[in-house]
């Protein structure tokens, strides 16, 4: 799995995992039923604390993103495109968009950047 955690970014350390985890799914790097690694492995690998990872792997379940079978792990929602109604997602992806393009502003980045770092990173370019 390709999520990666940079320790000089002043962002939170579970928010950049989330992010990265929900970038994966929506490239398709992670698909529905694909499992994920178990906390302590993704941890280690990460080398961030058990903690941290849990944290994450309970917030995206509750959002319908990950569902957790006991005793087996923890595997991408095959209803994840189902669980907001579209006006929610919609609105959800607009307030996204938005905050990616201010932060991408404050870093000096200008959409145009933007867009085709994007489009390499779906292309598997990152």
């Amino acid at each position: 799995m390709q999520v990666s955690i940079n320790l000089r970014d002043r962002t939170p350390i579970y928010i950049q995992l989330e992010r990265g985890l929900r970038a994966a799914i929506a490239a398709g790097r992670l698909r529905a039923g694909d499992q994920l690694p178990t906390v302590r492995q993704l941890a280690g690998d990460l080398r961030v604390n058990a903690n941290t990872v849990a944290r994450v792997y309970s917030e995206l379940e509750r959002a319908g993103v990950l569902e957790t079978r006991r005793g087996v792990g923890s595997f991408v929602s095959a209803t994840r495109a189902q669980a907001r109604p579209r006006r929610e997602r919609d609105r959800r992806l607009s307030a996204f968009v938005t905050r990616l393009l201010a932060d991408a502003n404050t870093e000096g980045f200008t959409s145009d950047d933007v867009l085709a770092a994007l489009r390499a990173h779906v292309q598997g370019g990152t």
